[in-house]
């Protein structure tokens, strides 16, 4: 992965969406789970393949490292992020497809419901257009996305665990798309904390702890093992990070990857995510020591919300202004001369009502 996107954590303080606006990092966070989550329902609903899905997860979060959750809908930035992996994965869509299903996605009524004629698939269409052209500078058109999920496929064929290993390690990849982990580490970082992670769940609360198994050399051999915790072999536990060879540079990023999914997991509402619960009961590395990012998803302080996303009257031809190329932008003049404009609809245009999807 290039260097420009792989940002330090304290780069989430620093974000346009909490440096020029209301947004908490915690806000923030929050935000962006919701917004891949949309994305997901949106690209599921499409038939997309999951390599697709998460190209477009991980440029979403691209997107939100240079520009304000405030000045940009998620749910229109996660629908131009999925109308761009249809061509750039060849599993090209037509965006009015792309269109009619995120409007039924909004509404919350079945697509056969939303006429593909209907202004507001129209005004969608537009919106997808003009956000692709941010999205595309934003990205300075770098498409390339790679994935854990390759690197987990390594980690299983070179070590042919118990099933429920993979489809754990599996699973919390998924999840860890709905993190900022891709715009913070190299895949190979995730996929080992996803592996650890998934080994330590289905291992049980006796076994290694975190530490142990990510730790730069193995512990004595003169500790007593638990009788309930009886590995396959005596580097089971750390076959992820002796399997690449990890400096102790590595492994401090891996800590910090687990303490974040930890972390993100503990913010879930267990009545909506219960499959979470097992992961809730882990405790995290002790040698990460950064900052706490997420509060309870169920006390963020929800902010008004956004309105629909119309485009200003005299821009329904070009593409909002931006020209920041690589660097993380402040918020402009101009931004702040639009927002009036974009809170209050064209009066001839329908305002789309937007289903909380989280």
């Amino acid at each position: 992965m290039q260097s420009q996107w792989v940002f330090p954590i304290s780069a989430l303080q620093l974000t346009p969406s909490v440096v020029t606006s209301s947004y908490t990092v915690a806000k923030e966070l929050y935000d962006r789970s919701r917004g891949v989550e949309f994305l997901f329902r949106l690209g599921s609903s499409l038939g997309l393949p999951t390599s697709a899905m998460f190209t477009a997860a991980t440029w979403f979060h691209r997107f939100f490292m240079r520009y304000s959750m405030e000045d940009y809908h998620r749910q229109d930035v996660a629908a131009s992020c999925i109308f761009l992996a249809t061509k750039t994965e060849e599993c090209g869509r037509k965006l009015r497809d792309v269109a009619r299903v995120c409007q039924a996605k909004i509404t919350g009524k079945d697509v056969s419901l939303i006429h593909s004629e209907s202004p507001e698939v129209d005004q969608l269409q537009n919106v997808i257009l003009l956000t692709e052209e941010v999205l595309l500078e934003a990205l300075c058109f770098d498409f390339v996305a790679p994935s854990p999920h390759a690197e987990l496929i390594d980690l299983f064929d070179a070590y042919p665990e118990d099933s429920r290993v993979h489809d754990y390690a599996w699973s919390i990849a998924h999840d860890s798309y709905r993190t900022p982990l891709c715009v913070l580490f190299a895949p190979r970082i995730i996929a080992s904390a996803c592996y650890v992670l998934a080994q330590r769940a289905v291992d049980g609360p006796h076994s290694a702890s975190l530490d142990s198994r990510i730790s730069a050399s193995p512990p004595s051999a003169s500790l007593p093992t638990p009788p309930s915790h009886k590995p396959a072999s005596p580097d089971a536990s750390r076959f992820a990070v002796e399997y690449y060879g990890f400096t102790e540079d590595d492994i401090a990023k891996v800590s910090d990857a687990l303490s974040i999914l930890l972390e993100y997991y503990s913010a879930q509402d267990m009545q909506n995510a219960p499959h979470a619960a097992p992961l809730t009961m882990i405790s995290p590395p002790t040698s990460s020591l950064r900052p706490k990012l997420y509060e309870p998803f169920s006390q963020v302080p929800q902010l008004l919300s956004q309105p629909a996303s119309v485009p200003p009257a005299g821009t329904s031809n070009r593409t909002p202004i931006s020209s920041y190329g690589g660097n993380t932008p402040a918020k402009t003049p101009l931004h702040v001369a639009e927002q009036p404009e974009r809170a209050m609809p064209e009066p001839a245009k329908k305002v789309i009502g937007r289903l909380d999807l989280s």
